[in-house]
């Protein structure tokens, strides 16, 4: 059993993160300044020292010269509630030194604790990343390299286009790790988000703004200062709610729901979307002023069929993931290897880590290697395939007959909720269907479904 010291001022998050650490099984001490972590350290040997940044009597620094001065192998911790100052901490980090930001999890303190276990990864792990999260070295992938390179250096806003599955979300990552900007990264996906609540969502609002707002809530704008927002789905929003975006982006201030003063805010958006240029323009599903504004600079990501030299990486990179994961030594046939090069995978990315975790799960246990006979096409990954053929009956149930009638006084939303239902029923619930018939995404309509079926009874009848 490790002992712990735990050594910040801060009584209430004392109190929790003490609890966190016997519960993972520590016996755990505490101190709420410097000089009684001194006293501690006199007294007794600790395995782990969790060590607020700054403290009544000086900085965590301090007390981490004064360890070293005694020779002392504890791991150390340092944790700060102050974003500003991560860049810092995280330069400061070796073998012996790891950080957190505030407010912690289990799972982090459970990481830290775990210094073996994190050891072992640094030591067994063979792939570079760039910027720390993406894998690859085809041109395709090294001219991205590049481009996040180069903006990176600047705080202009970032346009990611490129097809489900590519990566687009990781791209936005490596964009805020590489731009080393003290604040965090937020995400929210524009296509998820109920209509009602997206002004909610991105500027927050004032307390009693409206029916259910019992406190006062920052929205995602705010909640990324000086950081990264990134906005995925984005020309999933709602026409009508774009303008409030657009004025966000040009003035860098908010305003709250229910609020009357202007707040700025600082942060590089980075947003994404599945769509082609050409669908942004002729569906008009996103304003032209607010394009120019997102699309400082946008970048087109590869599909996985384009950077095949990098097939033969992931795949090897997520076998490694699922054999540190479950404690196997599995490895790819060199058959398995040609039938991942066959492929054209029109499901990117993630329908290659698909394929490997299911090759995994179908493995002989008595065996170390993992072979791939076959791949199971997803009837969602049509990129490659021949255009979705409605079938013959169409013409009796295409969008043109379809038996929606608008009442006077419903909204936009109403008559977009009966559209789908009936669209759905028209094609007996195959949602491909419908959502080419509607001229959506398959995701963009199952996130308005998930919407739907988390709003009131009486909302959806």
């Amino acid at each position: 059993m490790k002992t712990v010291l735990l050594v910040d001022d801060d009584q209430e998050f004392t109190t929790i993160a003490a609890r966190i650490i016997e519960f993972i099984g520590c016996d755990v001490y505490t101190a709420g300044s410097i000089g009684e972590a001194k006293q501690w350290l006199a007294d007794m040997r600790f395995d782990h020292l969790f060590l607020d940044f700054m403290l009544p009597d000086g900085s965590g620094l301090h007390l981490i010269d004064h360890i070293r001065s005694l020779k002392l192998t504890a791991q150390i911790t340092l944790i700060t509630g102050h974003p500003s100052v991560k860049a810092a901490l995280a330069s400061m980090c070796d073998e012996q030194i790891n950080y957190l930001t505030k407010p912690i999890e289990a799972n982090d303190v459970k990481r830290v604790l775990d210094t073996k276990t994190a050891n072992h990864h640094a030591q067994t792990d063979p792939f570079e990343r760039h910027f720390g999260c993406l894998i690859g070295h085809s041109p395709a992938m090294k001219k991205l390299v590049t481009m996040i390179e180069r903006v990176a250096k600047t705080n202009a806003n970032v346009l990611l286009m490129g097809e489900s599955g590519s990566g687009k979300e990781v791209v936005a990552q490596a964009i805020h790790n590489a731009s080393q900007c003290s604040g965090e990264q937020v995400s929210v996906n524009c296509g998820a988000i109920a209509k009602d609540l997206i002004g909610s969502e991105l500027f927050g609002h004032e307390k009693g703004a409206f029916t259910g707002a019992i406190n006062q809530k920052k929205g995602v704008f705010e909640l990324a200062q000086n950081g990264t927002l990134f906005l995925d789905e984005v020309t999933e929003m709602p026409i009508e709610m774009q303008p409030n975006l657009l004025r966000a982006l040009e003035t860098q201030t908010i305003t709250r729901v229910g609020g009357a003063k202007p707040i700025e805010v600082n942060c590089r958006v980075v947003s994404a979307t599945n769509r082609t240029l050409a669908e942004i323009a002729q569906k008009n599903v996103l304003r032209e002023d607010i394009y120019f504004r997102l699309a400082v600079f946008p970048i087109e990501i590869p599909p996985l069929r384009a950077r095949p030299q990098d097939i033969p990486l992931l795949s090897e990179f997520f076998v490694h993931q699922l054999n540190d994961e479950y404690k196997t030594q599995y490895q790819l046939t060199e058959q398995a290897h040609a039938v991942l090069a066959a492929h054209s995978w029109p499901g990117n990315i993630r329908e290659l880590k698909h394929c490997i975790h299911r090759a995994f799960i179908m493995a002989d246990p008595d065996t170390t290697t993992l072979t791939i006979d076959e791949i199971v096409s997803s009837p969602f990954a049509s990129t490659q395939e021949p255009d979705i053929q409605v079938p013959a009956r169409a013409p009796a149930t295409s969008a043109t007959t379809l038996s929606a009638p608008v009442k006077v006084g419903e909204t936009i939303e109403e008559v977009e909720r009966k559209l789908i239902y009936q669209t759905l029923e028209s094609v007996d619930g195959n949602k491909t269907l419908a959502a080419k018939m509607l001229g959506i995404s398959t995701k963009t309509l199952y996130n308005r479904l998930n919407a739907y079926e988390q709003s009131t009874p009486e909302e959806t009848k």
